[in-house]
């Protein structure tokens, strides 16, 4: 597990490119038949994922948590943005398609990824955050029939926001939050452009309550996102490419402009589950 130390605006605006990528940018998330993960200071947050191809992975604590089992005192949520596998969890199994997720609650033990074939494996992105009390295990679906361990996003968390004009037309899939899934801390959801859009969370904002971390994807190999990031009188940018990751404080803006459509994963822990706690910020104010 990587250790990363939490960063100050006033020290930040005097960053160049590769300290910026080296403190903020985790430019490789997934690794073949290994669990990767990155501890960022910022509000404990854990990013990574488990890419099985042709066996098990096992999520164990590792010496930077000082924990027996990795949830004995946190929470996780996991989005499959590969092909189909499972998460067994302290023995119980959860088929998990492609684009679907769950939220693992604190005390499960035994946490094991697989894919259904090596051909197309599964791609188990993960957010964890520290928690102080255990809400339900539940498999997370797009669509489907609800039941006792599975929930189905509801319409009124499928948001369809943004237009052609301003090249910003894109749903927004919330897949964890109240009302949906409980948590003590996490929010996590999925955003997909529409063919001709390119930017994300225009306006910008802030929110000193939480930080974000997005994971970009679905981009060809030449295709690029432009991540902004900074206080909005000091923005700096990010270049990143598919499958990447970026780690936003709570201080900074965080938006993006594609070179050509893409998806992004939205994670954010922190002080409140209140999703329209924003500090907006002005297209006229940015400088």
């Amino acid at each position: 597990m990587e250790l990363r130390t939490a960063a100050s605006p006033r020290d930040v605006k005097h960053y160049d490119t590769k300290r910026l990528r080296e403190e903020f940018l985790i430019e490789k998330v997934f690794y073949e038949d290994e669990i990767r993960l990155v501890y960022s200071h910022i509000d404990r947050i854990i990013t990574g994922a488990a890419t099985p191809v042709r066996k098990s992975l096992k999520l164990l604590a590792g010496e930077e948590l000082r924990a027996s089992y990795f949830l004995e005192r946190r929470e996780m949520g996991v989005i499959n943005i590969g092909g189909n596998g499972r998460i067994i969890i302290d023995g119980k199994a959860y088929d998990v398609e492609s684009r679907n997720g769950m939220y693992i609650g604190m005390s499960a033990k035994d946490i094991v990824f697989e894919s259904e074939a090596p051909e197309t494996p599964a791609k188990f992105y993960i957010n964890s955050a520290p928690a102080h009390m255990t809400y339900p295990t539940v498999l997370i679906k797009r669509e489907g029939v609800p039941s006792k361990d599975v929930v189905i996003i509801k319409e009124e968390n499928k948001k369809r926001l943004g237009s052609v004009e301003d090249s910003n037309l894109r749903t927004i899939n919330k897949y964890i939050l109240p009302g949906q899934v409980e948590s003590c801390q996490l929010e996590m959801g999925m955003t997909h452009l529409e063919p001709g859009s390119v930017w994300n969370t225009m306006p910008c904002h802030t929110h000193d309550r939480r930080m974000e971390v997005y994971l970009y994807f679905d981009l060809p190999e030449d295709a690029f996102v432009m991540h902004y990031m900074g206080e909005p009188t000091e923005t700096r940018h990010l270049v990143v490419r598919n499958e990447q990751a970026v780690i936003s404080p709570s201080w900074s803006i965080h938006s993006g402009s594609g070179s050509r459509n893409y998806t992004f994963i939205w994670g954010m822990v922190g002080e409140n589950q209140d999703f329209d706690d924003m500090d907006d910020v002005r297209n006229e104010d940015l400088l």
